[in-house]
């Protein structure tokens, strides 16, 4: 009868086949249970239990023999004691417990254990590289916008914004961003050429300014004479202010903008430099009669030329200079030809009929700005001013000594009674102080004062001058 396995070890008798010997089995001692190391053995026993016999009662654990090592292995004599299992689990060592994560007194998992499965990692799985951006960045688009219309500074500020934004939001319009830059700076560069340009000629104009030596081709403005036409070069400033110092000449037969009429001398002011207004009242007061004299015959003046002067510097005035130029001149648009009226040239009867119609045409040019019930004072004293200008000129074309041809004389009688008859009205005007009423009483005399023009076109034509181009706005 074989001992049960619980007392001792079965050691497997070598087979024919083999000639390693059997592994011995381990002393028998406490254990856990069985191991992943453990196997049933591999060979037969030395003794089988009867056919029939009761199975002895199991063991409250046993040892599983050990599996065959990989490789053979040396059975020990009966006089040394069996080699212990290097894999079997230590025997006073209890097995691991695994926690209940529903136990709340049960230790928590740490580290990547406390990852539960539906938890994030850190790295999330995706694109290796940034979305490709879907829209485009504002500034970019105003750069470039702003740079077309030469807006340089706006272009800089939004090209260099959108610059820095783009690469942070992920944006396009780098290449807007770029266009509007460089285009800024390009405008930039193109302000500062114009800047230095323009720079230039004004530093050109204060060398010219007051000094010995103008521009090439040039002539001071007091070295002018009567009866030169002349242009004002580049370099010039406003017509009558002192910054003119230099003028181009040329022939009057030649496109020009202005006409010399003559000079005047202004008074002595202590000394002093005159103020602006103090020059030009001064100065229209006096190139007033110089520019009637020079174009007596004020039809021949194409319309847009008007009266102006050049008054000497604060160094010509300190030496001496108290000069000021008269001169006609059209800012707009250049003439050919003179305003000038040579009396050599013009007949006696041209010459007393532009005599007397000099007065009622200066005093109809005075005529006020403003309208009637605005400023009737100013209206009656005008009033007074046309009837007395018609009156002369009428007892000066009525003069004897005057031999005027016969086509003339039949208009020039009729001019005198329409004459008279609008100073009528213009005395009943200047005594009229209902400024309604006055209004209408200027109406009337005005209105005989257009058929005197009408008629003056027709004695005109009879005596040989000029009908000229503001024959229906001047009424002389």
């Amino acid at each position: 009868m074989s001992k049960p396995e619980s007392d001792a070890a079965v050691v497997p008798a070598p087979t024919p086949e083999s000639d390693a010997a059997a592994v011995p089995a381990p002393t028998p001692g406490p254990a856990t249970g069985p191991t992943p190391e453990s196997g049933p053995a591999t060979g037969p026993t030395s003794e089988q239990a009867p056919v029939g016999a009761p199975e002895p009662a199991a063991a409250p654990w046993t040892a599983p023999a050990p599996a065959a090592p990989p490789f053979p292995s040396v059975a020990p004599t009966s006089a040394e004691a069996p080699a212990a299992d290097p894999w079997a689990a230590p025997a006073d060592v209890p097995p691991p417990r695994v926690p209940d994560p529903a136990d709340p007194a049960a230790p928590q998992p740490t580290g990547w254990a406390a990852v539960t499965p539906a938890s994030q990692s850190g790295f999330q799985p995706g694109f290796p590289y940034p979305a490709a951006p879907t829209r485009t960045n504002g500034f970019a688009i105003a750069a470039l916008v702003t740079s077309l219309f030469c807006l340089w500074p706006l272009a800089l500020v939004f090209a260099v914004v959108a610059l820095v934004q783009i690469p942070r939001r992920n944006e396009k319009g780098r290449g807007l961003a770029v266009s509007g830059l460089v285009v800024g700076v390009l405008s930039l560069i193109v302000s500062l050429i114009a800047f230095i340009g323009l720079a230039a000629l004004g530093f050109d104009e204060e060398r010219y300014a007051d000094s010995r030596h103008g521009p090439k081709g040039s002539v001071a403005v007091n070295d002018l004479r009567v009866g030169d036409c002349f242009d004002q070069p580049p370099l010039s400033g406003d017509p009558g202010s002192t910054s003119v110092y230099w003028v181009r000449v040329v022939p009057c037969t030649a496109p020009h903008h202005a006409e010399v009429a003559g000079t005047v001398v202004l008074p002595g002011q202590d000394g002093q430099y005159p103020s602006r207004k103090e020059f030009g009242d001064g100065a229209e007061k006096l190139c007033g009669p110089v520019r009637d004299e020079y174009a007596l015959d004020s039809w021949l003046v194409p319309e847009g030329m008007e009266g102006y002067y050049y008054y000497p510097s604060v160094r010509g005035w300190t030496t001496g200079d108290h000069r000021v130029t008269c001169t006609f001149q059209d800012e707009q648009r250049p003439h050919t030809g003179s305003v000038r009226t040579d009396r050599t040239k013009i007949t006696q009867a041209q010459r007393t009929y532009l005599d007397a119609v000099l007065a009622y045409n200066k005093a109809l040019l005075a005529e006020p700005d403003l309208d009637v019930d605005v400023a009737p004072a100013k209206y009656r004293e005008w009033a007074k001013t046309m009837a007395a200008a018609c009156r002369k000129e009428v007892a000066e074309l009525s003069a004897n000594g005057t031999d005027w041809p016969e086509a003339a004389r039949p208009k020039l009688i009729e001019l005198g009674a329409l004459k008279l008859d609008a100073a009528n009205a213009w005395d009943t005007a200047a005594k009229t102080m209902d400024p309604d009423a006055l209004e209408r009483e200027v109406g009337k005399a005005d209105a005989l004062s257009v058929k005197s023009g009408r008629l003056a076109v027709d004695i005109r034509r009879a005596l040989g001058l000029s009908t000229g181009e503001q024959a229906s706005d001047i009424r002389a």
